[in-house]
């Protein structure tokens, strides 16, 4: 076998291990400031992707089911050192978060609301907001080339903020336009790193064509185990039946229906964990939203909450706390393992497509569809951050979220503005930006 580092400078696997476990740390701020991170780590300092090829990957991560922060990662660790790195990449960008989600919901579980961790957290999701402009300002930037790509986002942000249009369908719908609009795409596709030296891995795989050929054979064999790992505590637990088994056919379900993210099930998972299975209640699904929303790693995480809760509840005394570790568990076992599926079984073909006249023309209109999407998370984001109450405004079957003016929040605003100065003019990194932000957050809520 060829010397898959001939000629290039790829790092070695312990420092790439070393960028994607600080990742998997200050990955806050759901799918859009998650993918602002990685984007601003590999394509903007450190070179190792071009603009093109993340944004090439991203579209074919937001076709799959599941959290497409995490399976872009995982993605782009399989295409830098094959399937060791995928699950390297994957799996630091989730166990971080879920970690830390283990904790609070323990904690939860045993003495409700947290009023210090919350205020770390109030502090960080304002910082994470001014992430989330800095990265939609580049990938607009690089993604909108032409007046085709500017109307293309304007459309896809209105769709789905104002109309409700899922996710999926917009995706199409852009994919679609790429193809019957070839002229209008296609070169900005094939232009959108005109202004940027080449890449690592760009450079790579020019020196070394036959490399994704190679990784494909280790991929798919990777989506195989993968597949079976999902399948052993099905295997097992169904025929059993009980609060587990339930547990892992509930979110198995869940796992391949999470098209455009988190947020498309979250009403379903809702519903289903409190009024069907009754787990919890609806302000516990609140509280685990939240913690989700404020921690690193995939919204996505919400789930793990609902598990716990559910085999913690279901336990008495002592054993209270294994049940909810079991329950915790078992939904991060169903709920990703099918997500490094869909990736190494899809990503080798996503490749070789890469060049290919109408996928490229399609992934270029997409590109410049996600800059709508994102411009609608911050949207989300910044409502929610910035004021304490919303309305609904009935748009046909869609409940548009309009804030209340009267209810914003000075001190949210004040650690925003924070934020900002310390990256954009301090030219501060991310990671001192979000402990500047932390600490202002605590000071404020319980100094001031």
């Amino acid at each position: 076998m060829a010397n898959e580092r001939a000629g290039t400078n790829l790092p070695p696997f312990r420092d790439a291990i070393t960028i994607w476990a600080r990742i998997g740390c200050l990955s806050f701020g759901g799918p859009a400031g998650q993918i602002a991170l990685m984007h601003r780590e590999f394509v903007d300092e450190r070179r190792w992707i071009s603009n093109r090829r993340f944004l090439h990957a991203l579209n074919f991560c937001s076709f799959l089911p599941g959290p497409e922060a995490q399976q872009l990662a995982t993605y782009l660790g399989w295409l830098m050192y094959g399937a060791k790195g995928g699950f390297a990449a994957g799996l630091l960008f989730i166990l971080p978060g879920a970690f830390l989600m283990l904790i609070l919901s323990a904690l939860f579980a045993v003495f409700g609301e947290v009023p210090f961790v919350s205020a770390v957290f109030y502090g960080l999701q304002c910082a994470v907001l001014v992430l989330v402009v800095e990265a939609l300002l580049r990938i607009a930037h690089r993604a909108l080339r032409g007046r085709a790509g500017w109307v293309l986002a304007g459309s896809s942000f209105v769709a789905l903020a104002v109309f409700g249009v899922p996710f999926p369908f917009v995706i199409v719908f852009a994919g679609i336009t790429g193809m019957i609009f070839v002229d209008h795409f296609r070169l900005a596709h094939r232009t959108g790193d005109s202004d940027t030296p080449e890449a690592l891995i760009d450079q790579l795989l020019v020196n070394d064509p036959a490399r994704v050929g190679r990784l494909a054979l280790s991929a798919r064999r990777a989506g195989i185990m993968a597949l079976i790992v999902w399948a052993i505590p099905l295997v097992v637990l169904l025929p059993i039946g009980g609060l587990y088994a339930d547990i892992v056919w509930f979110f198995s379900k869940m796992a391949v229906v999470t098209f455009g993210g988190a947020y498309a099930v979250l009403a379903y998972v809702a519903q289903e964990a409190v009024q069907g299975y009754q787990w919890l209640s609806p302000s516990d699904m609140l509280t685990g939203l939240g913690l989700a929303e404020t921690t690193p790693g995939p919204l996505i995480l919400v789930l793990q909450f609902v598990g716990f809760l559910a085999g913690y509840r279901a336990e008495a005394g002592l054993n209270g706390m294994a049940g909810g570790l079991a329950g915790a568990v078992l939904t991060l076992w169903v709920t990703f393992a099918p997500c490094f599926a869909f990736v190494f079984l899809g990503a080798p073909l996503a490749e070789k497509l890469l060049d290919h006249r109408l996928f490229s023309s399609a992934l270029a209109a997409i590109t410049a569809s996600i800059v709508g999407v994102i411009t609608n998370l911050a949207l989300w984001f910044a409502v929610h951050v910035f004021f304490k109450d919303v309305q609904t405004l009935a748009v046909g079957a869609h409940q548009l979220e309009i804030p209340v003016l009267s209810s914003l929040d000075p001190t949210a605003v004040l650690i925003a503005a924070l934020a900002a100065f310390s990256l954009f003019y301090a030219q501060r990194g991310v990671g001192q930006t979000l402990l500047i932000a932390a600490a202002t957050g605590v000071v404020l809520r319980f100094v001031a």
